[in-house]
Order: structure tokens, then C-alpha cells, then sequence
């Protein structure tokens, strides 16, 4: 399993003259959360691990080699990533849109097999999107859409699962769904690294956070350590209150503040 490290990595926000240098080991079978409000970078940072845009300085580290010394389908079937907003670029079924998944898997000319499509047809299973799987993608609702996103990372099988807001549009029982999926496929060795809007849902299904503050600064480690109300109330700049459920910590906003 691939190991995903930053060596002094300073992303490039528009506008921020300097941010906190991320010194950030991701080992298989983690599953980090990323925290923070709208502006800071969080999904800056995320194109910046996958490779889609240059660091402002710094490196990423696959293997402990400099992802930007890799070939980029080498760093596809190590790397993957859900957006957070998606646009379709021609029409394709739901089916055709998780096989893309398998591109770096083929030669340039190479057609899918059936394994190949076998995977696509079982995670789309997984997501609860199978039934969908001859319509159009852009028929479907948003939440559809963010379940066949998540099916096409799942098709691609990388060791590392970046994901941007995976529980954007979904109701209640499908973040539930999307969250223990990417639990057991943490257990089977994948790492996990997700920005998440939801405190709760990272409080709950990770092990480690980042948490990511306006003016640049950053701290991160096991979520135990991060999960301090002080350290919370000051990155949102909202007073919270916190109860326990299930044994893990819960985090209400105060009214009227």
C-alpha cells in the first residue's frame, strides 16, 4: 500500500501571502478529516496531493518519491479524488461514467473487460446506485451524481482516497452508507483523506484531523487531540457545546453566537 507524505508543503492561496508549512504523514488505514471554514484551502489542498496543481513550495511524497518525478498514470492508480463539484462533460450512463474509473489501468487503446466491468457493476452496488446504472448521468439528482462519484473512485481502487465533501447532497441514510464504506475500506488497508463541513461526521468516522484556520495556520494529528472545544471554537469562531453520544463527542452550536 502506498504511503502519502508532505515535506514542508505551503499551498497556493490567491491573496494569502504564507500559510503553515504541512508536515502531514498519511499511512493505510487511516481516515483523515479535514476541518475549516469555506476559504481556506481545503480543497486547494486537495488537488495539490493529487497532483492537479503546483505547490507554492514544498513537496508531495508518494512512496517517499516526489509525486512530480512520477509518470501520471503511476500516480492515478496510487491517487484518487472525488470533487466537490462535478460537470458533465458528454453525455455517459452511469455505468460508462464508473468504468473511467479503470483508465488507469489500460493501455490507450485498450477496451474494459469484463472484470473490469464487473467492478464498475459491484460498486455501483455498493453505493446503491446499480438500478441507475444505463441512465444518463445528467438525469440523476445530486446526491445520485456524489454516489456515482464515489462508485468511480471505487472502481479506480487507488491506495489513497482523497475526497472532497463526499457526503455533499446526500440524506441522512446514505452519509451513513458513504461513511462506513470508506471505514471498511480503510480497514482493508486504503487510506482515507476527506474535507468534511460536518464536525460531527469527522468527530465520528476519523482517526486523525487537520484542522485548516483562516489566517494560514494549521495543526493536525490523532482526533483525540484535535477534538478540544477551544480549538474548535476558535477555527469556526462559534461557541460550541458539547454532549456525548454513543461514547464519542457531539458538538451543538450555541444559539446567538
Amino acid at each position: 500500500m502506498t504511503t502519502l507524505a508532505t515535506h514542508e508543503l505551503v499551498i497556493d492561496i490567491p491573496g494569502r501571502a504564507s500559510g503553515s508549512p504541512l508536515g502531514l504523514h498519511v499511512h493505510p488505514g487511516q481516515i483523515w478529516g479535514v476541518l475549516g471554514p469555506n476559504g481556506v484551502g481545503k480543497t486547494t489542498l486537495l488537488h495539490t496531493l493529487a497532483g492537479l496543481r503546483p505547490p507554492r513550495s514544498g513537496q508531495v511524497l508518494l512512496d517517499h518519491k516526489p509525486q512530480d518525478s512520477l509518470r501520471r498514470k503511476q500516480v492515478s492508480r496510487s491517487v484518487g479524488l472525488v470533487f466537490q463539484d462535478r460537470q458533465d462533460g458528454f453525455p455517459a450512463t452511469v455505468l460508462e461514467t464508473a468504468l473511467i474509473g479503470r483508465h488507469p489501468w489500460l493501455s490507450a487503446w485498450q477496451m474494459e473487460s469484463a472484470d473490469d466491468i464487473a467492478l464498475a457493476e459491484q460498486a455501483l452496488q455498493a453505493l446503491d446506485v446499480g438500478h441507475l446504472r444505463d441512465r444518463l448521468v445528467s438525469t440523476l439528482s445530486g446526491g445520485e451524481r456524489q454516489r456515482v462519484a464515489i462508485a468511480t473512485l471505487m472502481t479506480q481502487n487507488p491506495d489513497i482516497w482523497l475526497l472532497d465533501e463526499p457526503t455533499n447532497h446526500l440524506d441522512l441514510h446514505h452519509q451513513v452508507a458513504v461513511m462506513n464504506l470508506l471505514t471498511a475500506w480503510a480497514q482493508t488497508g486504503k487510506a482515507v483523506f476527506m474535507c468534511l463541513h460536518d464536525l460531527n461526521l469527522a468527530a465520528r468516522w476519523c482517526d486523525h484531523l487537520l484542522l485548516l484556520y483562516p489566517d494560514g495556520e494549521a495543526c493536525w494529528g490523532a482526533a483525540e487531540t484535535m477534538l478540544v472545544p477551544s480549538a474548535l471554537e476558535q477555527l469556526y469562531n462559534q461557541k460550541l457545546e458539547t454532549v456525548e453520544v454513543d461514547g464519542a463527542p457531539f458538538f451543538v452550536p450555541r444559539r446567538g453566537s
